[in-house]
């Protein structure tokens, strides 16, 4: 193009100076420059015009042949429009193949608007959404009407989740959740969880009918138990050793019915919330801590905040006796441990902090499945069930609270629960 220019230039320049000789010769030097120039900017104007008519048809078909600086622009402009071309050509091939992709997805997918207004779905979303083709620009909460659905999308919080059935079919549960991107566009992805959710369910009836099934015959078990040793006279030291760890064994395995069942019921029934003293709770607690050794001289209670919260109390009790519990064990005996009841910005915490043992990266992501037990070497076995921190999950789930964990290895942990501000009910 550089080149181009420089011909332009160098071909009016010798134009000029053929007109400046022809008007030294003929005496008439200014009208033969201005009748030069006349002619040129004729012909720019002629050139200019031409130009405009072919750039407003859209530049289609071969450019109008000319010569000069002309020559070179219509030149780059047509090739520009035919790379223009190859990509959009490309663009739609790529189009093609995500909308081929999204169609044969196995899960529902939404596009929405910032306005809740659809605009697109996939295969999918027709069949486990009811929607139609026709529903482009329509709201989703006019064709999605289930009160859960309504109340999540209004709530603008996609942290987690949300279970309904599918408006198609009452029998398939649908498990949906919203990504936001873009600007102010939102995906909705619906997943058939029909046979996950049955699977938890009888996994859920299995673990309570099992659970209520072996209390009686721990019950018995354990009385028998009790009246042996009270018939023990001491003289075999084997019989009184095996009485001894049968009735260990016994009372671990009560202790492990008791939170099966305890997680089974945090898991499947609602019982009514009322306002809860957490301060004199805590109290409570850290006095009940006394079947630790050594155990009210190490807890350090530190009530920051007089706010009471809606909950269920004995769910409460038990989270909260589970975090105490477990500082305490898995810390020395000379060690101490803070309880914290205080109120941030927007959230009310209690932390338990401990300087024991610590916990690994590893182990971090799955203290709270249930059954899992750090491996650690220790001077003396820890009893447990590993079902604690389970309990305190499903506990704190209830009342739309977080459980925050953070260790480090021979330093010691501090478990948190964080409730939100709109769970205070008074101070």
């Amino acid at each position: 193009m550089q080149s181009a220019w420089r011909k332009e230039f160098y071909r009016l320049t010798l134009l000029y100076i053929a007109a400046v000789l022809l008007g030294l010769v003929t005496k008439h030097l200014f009208p033969v420059l201005f009748a030069l120039s006349a002619l040129l900017w004729v012909m720019q104007f002629l050139q200019i015009r031409r130009f405009e008519k072919w750039v407003s048809a859209g530049g289609k078909g071969a450019y109008p042949k000319t010569s000069g600086i002309w020559e070179d622009i219509y030149y780059y402009i047509h090739r520009i429009k035919k790379t223009e071309k190859r990509r959009k050509k490309k663009l739609r091939k790529l189009i093609e193949q995500f909308r081929q992709s999204t169609e044969a997805l196995p899960d529902a997918a939404v596009v929405l608007r910032a306005n809740d207004e659809i605009e697109w779905a996939n295969k999918a979303a027709r069949q486990m959404l009811g929607l139609q083709q026709t529903d482009k620009g329509q709201r989703i909460l006019n064709l999605i009407r289930f009160p859960e659905f309504i109340r999540y999308i209004r709530s603008a919080n996609y942290s987690e989740p949300v279970i309904l059935p599918s408006p198609t079919n009452h029998r398939i549960t649908l498990e949906v959740r919203i990504i936001a991107y873009g600007s102010g566009l939102r995906l909705l992805l619906a997943q058939d969880v029909t046979q996950l959710k049955k699977m938890q369910t009888i996994r859920k009836d299995f673990v309570a009918n099992v659970s209520h099934e072996l209390r009686t015959p721990l019950t018995v078990l354990k009385g028998y138990l009790e009246t042996l040793q009270d018939l023990d006279d001491g003289v075999s030291p084997l019989l009184t050793t095996s009485f001894r760890a049968m009735q260990d064994q016994t009372e671990r395995m009560q202790h492990l019915v008791d939170d099966l069942l305890l997680l089974t019921r945090l898991e499947t029934q609602q019982k009514k919330q009322v306002c809860i003293d957490v301060p004199n709770l805590l109290s409570q607690i850290c006095k009940e801590s006394d079947l630790f050794e050594n155990a009210s001289s190490r807890i350090q209670l530190n009530l920051d905040s007089a706010a009471h919260i809606f909950g269920e109390e004995q769910d409460l009790r038990s989270a909260f006796t589970n975090l105490l519990g477990n500082a305490l064990k898995y810390s020395p005996e000379d060690s101490q441990v803070i309880v914290q009841w205080y109120q941030s910005e927007n959230e009310l915490i209690l932390s338990v902090t401990d300087h024991g043992e610590g916990i690994s990266e590893v182990d971090m992501s799955r203290v709270t499945e249930r059954f899992y037990r750090v491996e650690a070497k220790r001077r003396k076995k820890v009893p447990g069930t590993g079902l604690g921190l389970a309990i305190v999950k499903h506990a704190l789930m209830r009342h739309d609270a977080d459980l925050h964990i953070s260790s480090e290895l021979g330093k010691g942990s501090c478990f948190s629960c964080h409730f939100p501000i709109r769970r205070i009910c008074c101070n």
